[in-house]
């Protein structure tokens, strides 16, 4: 199988935990994490051949994310290391749904600092899909890598993917955020927003004017989420609604992460490439049972606490989409 390369950012998750009692303070445990870093791991969980590229510290936090990643047989022959900026922390609060809020320690941060000249000379040889989020476009050097690293895999003959996972309060206070968002959507094959990203991204139109400008890039599948709700998916040519599992969310934190990871998983082993997109997408039995799979990893993840620790194997999505057939 070929591989899965995902660029950006891993960090510090700091997970609050349950009280001890009146009067204590509150206590949080850390956990690997970092949207790219988790598509990666949900890849290679699911079975797929996965990479992780981008920069870490030289710090205790960066040696934890090196190790969990390796641990979990994630590639990190395209990891850079640097001194020169601490490793990104997040804390991580959630509600009675186990939706999460964050705050952010970052900039500075080491994963702001990997530069074009940072990736391999053969990292994109015999690439299956190259995968980035919007929490590397927050600045404009770590913004110019992403989209180079893009046009890349690209010219490569890989599949380009972009999860928006949008993060404000990582960008620099009053800067507008859509035309690197934009820049951005219009390099990627594959794209995964939520409802709100989905309307922020509207810049005074509506969906279908969203939809129009889209088509006149690269993209080919576009799918949008809504935590519980049903989830929504749109071609050139086509369009649907899928309903997703209902469980009990613990922590929504990698959920989709893991949505994107296994969708991404199931288009490399089935070897898709961009020329082929076309043909998948118009064979709605197919997406369906594709994206009904990415689902399936999403639910399972948000039944769990943690990032990388909360995404499942194989088996369990197997048995899961057995049990609710």
């Amino acid at each position: 199988m070929s591989s899965i390369l995902c660029f950006g950012e891993a960090l510090i998750d700091f997970h609050a935990q349950p009280q001890g009692g009146a009067g204590q303070p509150p206590a949080f445990v850390p956990f690997a994490g970092g949207a790219p870093a988790n598509v990666a791991v949900a890849a290679a969980r699911l079975g797929g051949r996965a990479r992780f590229a981008g920069m870490l510290a030289r710090d205790m936090f960066g040696d934890f994310l090196l190790k969990s990643l390796t641990d979990l047989d994630v590639g990190t022959e395209d990891v850079a290391r640097t001194d020169e900026a601490p490793t990104a922390l997040a804390f991580v609060a959630h509600d009675a749904k186990g939706d999460r809020s964050f705050s952010f320690y970052r900039p500075p941060a080491a994963d702001l600092l990997f530069r074009p000249e940072h990736f391999r000379a053969n990292a994109f040889d015999g690439l299956a899909v190259f995968h980035v989020c919007s929490n590397s476009l927050t600045e404009a050097a770590i913004a110019r890598t992403t989209i180079v690293g893009m046009q890349r895999a690209r010219e490569a003959g890989a599949l380009v993917s972009f999860d928006m996972n949008l993060r404000p309060a990582l960008w620099p206070k009053g800067e507008d955020q859509l035309p690197r968002l934009w820049q951005t959507l219009s390099e990627a094959d594959v794209i995964k927003l939520s409802a709100e990203e989905f309307a922020a991204v509207h810049d005074g139109g509506d969906d279908e004017s969203v939809l129009e400008r889209l088509w006149q890039g690269h993209a080919r599948l576009l799918l949008v989420t809504d935590g519980a709700e049903p989830m929504r998916w749109f071609t050139r040519t086509a369009r649907g609604v899928i309903h997703g599992y209902r469980v009990d969310a613990v922590d929504t934190t990698a959920a989709g992460d893991a949505f994107v990871g296994g969708l991404l998983a199931r288009l490399a082993d089935q070897r898709v490439k961009p020329a082929d997109l076309d043909a998948l997408v118009a064979d709605e039995a197919r997406l369906v049972a594709l994206i009904r799979y990415a689902a399936a990893c999403g639910a399972i993840t948000a039944t769990r606490k943690g990032s990388f620790t909360a995404i499942p194997d194989q088996a369990e999505v197997k048995a899961f989409m057995e049990k609710h057939a």
